[in-house]
Order: C-alpha cells, then structure tokens, then sequence
C-alpha cells in the first residue's frame, strides 16, 4: 500500500489511501504485474533493447538524464559520450544567447509540450536566476498563433529554434518559412539569417540543407521519442531561460525518480502503483477517463503534456501480438484547482460515470506575496477537502439531488515545492506509469501510426483547396469530403 510516509528515497510523495484497495487487492495487482514479466521489460528499457519492435529502435529517454555517465550501450555503442557532447553544446548556447531579447521555438507535440510547461512551470522558483530573454511558442499551424508569436518579438535581436525529428513536421516547417520570411521582410540578410537559425534534430543533412549551420544543429537520435523528448536538446529554451544549472536540476530530478523506479520494490514502487490503480479502475469500474487535478497555477499545462504521454502512447486497439486488446488508454483530461472545481468537478462528484482523478499539490506556496501562506492555505484545504468528498461522499436523509455516493478513487501526489528538481521527478513518475501501463495492456507505447492516416490525407486535400477550378483532384474524394471542399472553395 502506497502512502505519503512510504516512499523509498523517491522526491515525491504518493498517497493512494483512497482507492479503496486493500492489502489482499494489492497483492493481486503485484501478481498481474509479475505475470506480465514486468521485471525483464523494465530492464529492457534501461538497457538499449528495442522494445519499439514495430520500428526497431531502443527507447533510452532515461539516458538522456543518467547525469552519473555510466555507459549505456545501443548496438554494442556507448551513447552517453555523444549526450554529454549535446550538454556542452546547450552550455555554450547560454553562453553565446547573449544580448538577445527572443527565442522563437518553433515545434508540435512532443517538440512543444514538453518545453513549455516547463518554462510556464518554473517562472514562479524565485531560486532560479531567470535571463531577461522572451521565449515563445509556436507550434500551431494556425496563422494567428504566428501573428501572436511575431508581434511580441524584435528580429533584430531574436534567435529561432526550428525543432523537428526528422526535419519535415509539416506545421513545424511551414512556421519555419514564415518566421524567415519576417525576418527577410525587416532587411535581415541571408547571411545574419543563417547565423540566427538553430536546429534540433534527428536529421541533420535536411537541417543543412534547410540553411541552418552545422555549428548550429542539435542532435538527438531515433530512440528519443517525441512525447520523451524534453530531456534532450528540445529542452534548450528551459537552459536558456533559467540557466544551464536549473536544466541539470530538472535532469537530476528525473534521474532521482529512475532510481526509485528501478530500485524500489514492487509494493513500494511509486510509478507501479499509479498505473496498477488506474488498470484497477479500468477494470472493476469500466473508468473511460482520469482526471490530473493540480493545485497549482503553475502547473495547469500539466495535463496537457499528460495527454499526449498517455494517449499517444497507449492509445491502441491491438497489442504487440496483433491480437485486439481488452482495455488500453484512458481519456485524460484536467487543469489547474481551484479554477476545476468551477469546471467539471459536478460530473466527478455525482455523475454516472466514476472518473478516478490524481490530485497533484505542492506544500510551499509558490508566490512570496504578503497573503501568500493564506492563499495557499486555502488552496491546499480546497484539494483535501475534494479528495475527501470524492472517496467518502454524503448521503442526505431526503433529498437525493443533496447526496454523493462516494467511492471515487483518488490519489494524492505531494512535491515539497515546485523546483527544477521536483517538477523533473514528477514528469519522470508520469513517464514510467505510461511504460508500466503499457505493459499491463500488452501494448507497444513507443510507436504512434494512428496519427499517420490523416496526414497522408490531408496533403491531396490540400493540393484540392489550392486548386478549385481543377475538378479531377476532387474525384478521389468520398462525397462529404468532397462536397466539404467544395464548400470551403465558394467564393
């Protein structure tokens, strides 16, 4: 049983007392865990065996925070010399991002979610030296997230990091050409355009070829996966923006907690028992959805990243046997307390489907405001409060419309405060309940060909948009999709 007074030299604290699990339940789930070979895959993940077997490629996220260095091989390769070679180049980044007043990041998903919740995260870690440079976002193909990005930087004093893993993400490239065009519209020269380019990527002939320097280009490698790759040079403007320290303290943290996931016993295991309660909902209560509720303002985009972690990952209907599989990834959904509880915390209390939810707070009060202890006070009664209604409900003597059933799982996640060092462990316990929950469904979480069909769609429908008076691009079209088109092409 997992609480806050047993948690096996990890930086967190998980309290999974209301989940209404008992010693006899628990040890259940440890045996669904052994049965799975639980053991041998989370060894095959630390140790550069390729677990993606449908793209044949190692997953060594973990790597890219082994601060110790001790050599972790891919084909026979030690790959820690060519990570520690990534870590001096973000250094010297800081190092030269001198006198500059904007970063344009400029990526989607993985190469976007990761980054910015963690420059939204730690602005308020009054123990960082924070640089006066602006970082932006632009990730969606949307022209007006362009417009906002552009009209809040100066192009003679930005420097812009194009973030792909293979260099031809269509939203990341098309933003790419517009920023150069900006900056070619305020008389910059190809030559001082050239010089503000960076690149972080997989593919560095298509990088070159682009027009970035090769001083400029970042790697990182085929067994980084997207939604993991924050710990890689895709986290460049967390070192920018808070220096180069504060992003060793975020890979520290992380490390901390693969420590505690490979070491800790299976009873004790923190990211083992996050995944085994919410496999338990799944199947005991038929849980479709989970809540992630943090009670902190600075961690409202938590859930955001959390969806594409999980869903991306576990999203499938058939497993590493091609055989369809009888559960796999939740809903997630959430945002920050107390705005949530003004949200949908209705539905979680007295709706008809029981959604287990994963309250996430932090004990020091994240502002140094005169009224900042009150604040928090109030703010850590509200989280307690509704995890305790949530499991313990109410049953009114007359009015049903007054009663809650209770019995809604809840977990209760503790950081100390909200720091570099913190925030990574946190991320990472998230990272292996995916892999852990992976398991438990007997699905391939490193790859994702469900997003694949409708960009292969979307480029003749584009070509079809482009081009309305050519009305043999339509005829490969189903009749709405057509008749969509067509629409969208009146004048």
């Amino acid at each position: 049983m997992i609480n806050i007074e047993n948690n096996f030299n990890s930086p967190l604290y998980v309290d999974t007392l209301y989940q209404g699990i008992n010693s006899f339940q628990w040890q259940e789930l440890f045996d669904i865990v052994e049965k799975k070979g639980f053991s041998a895959k989370r060894h095959a993940l630390f140790t550069g065996q390729k677990i993606n077997q449908s793209e044949n490629r190692a997953v060594l996220h973990t790597a890219l925070r082994n601060l110790s260095g001790s050599p972790v091989l891919v084909d026979d390769q030690d790959i820690m010399p060519a990570i520690q070679s990534v870590w001096r180049q973000i250094e010297q980044c800081c190092n030269k991002f001198v006198g500059i007043t904007d970063i344009i990041h400029i990526g989607i998903g993985g190469s976007d979610f990761g980054p910015r919740l963690v420059c939204d995260a730690l602005w308020t870690d009054d123990s960082l030296t924070k640089t006066p440079v602006n970082v932006h976002f632009l990730s969606n193909i949307d022209s007006a997230d362009l417009a906002r990005t552009l009209a809040r930087a100066k192009p003679q004093s930005t420097r812009v990091i194009i973030v792909s893993k293979t260099f031809t993400t269509l939203e990341t490239m098309q933003n790419a050409q517009s920023v150069i065009k900006w900056l070619t519209e305020a008389k910059l020269t190809k030559t001082q355009i050239s010089n503000l380019l960076y690149a972080v990527t997989a593919n560095t002939s298509e990088a070159l070829t682009f027009g970035v320097k090769d001083e400029n280009i970042l790697p990182f490698w085929d067994w980084v996966g997207g939604r993991f790759s924050v710990w890689s040079a895709v986290g460049l403007p967390i070192a920018l923006k808070f220096g180069f320290e504060a992003f060793k303290k975020f890979l520290a943290g992380a490390h901390a907690m693969d420590q505690h996931f490979l070491n800790a016993p299976i009873e004790q295991n923190q990211p083992i028992a996050l995944a085994l309660t919410l496999f338990r909902n799944q199947l005991k209560r038929g849980s479709k959805a989970q809540a992630i509720i943090p009670y902190a303002q600075s961690l409202n985009l938590f859930p955001t990243w959390l969806q594409q972690l999980e869903m991306e990952s576990n999203g499938k209907t058939h497993g590493l046997d091609q055989k369809p599989v009888e559960i796999s990834s939740v809903c997630i959904f959430g945002s920050a307390g107390t705005n949530s509880q003004h949200s949908y915390f209705q539905m979680l209390h007295q709706g008809t489907q029981v959604v287990p939810v994963d309250f996430i707070v932090v004990k020091a009060p994240l502002s140094d405001l005169p009224c900042a202890q009150e604040h928090h006070r109030q703010l850590i009664a509200n989280c307690l409060a509704q995890s305790q209604a949530l499991a313990k409900g109410f049953q009114h003597p007359t009015d049903q419309n007054q009663s809650y059933s209770g019995h809604r799982p809840n977990t209760l996640i503790w950081l100390d405060k909200l720091d570099a060092y913190n925030l990574g462990a946190l991320m990472a316990l998230y990272e292996h309940r995916t892999f852990c929950l992976g398991v438990l469904y007997g699905v391939n979480s490193f790859d994702q060909p469900g997003v694949e069909l409708g960009k292969k769609l979307a480029k003749p429908i584009d070509q079809a948009l482009a081009n309305p008076a050519d009305a043999e691009l339509l005829e490969v079209f189903d009749d709405i999709t057509k008749s969509r088109i067509q629409w969208f092409n009146q004048p």
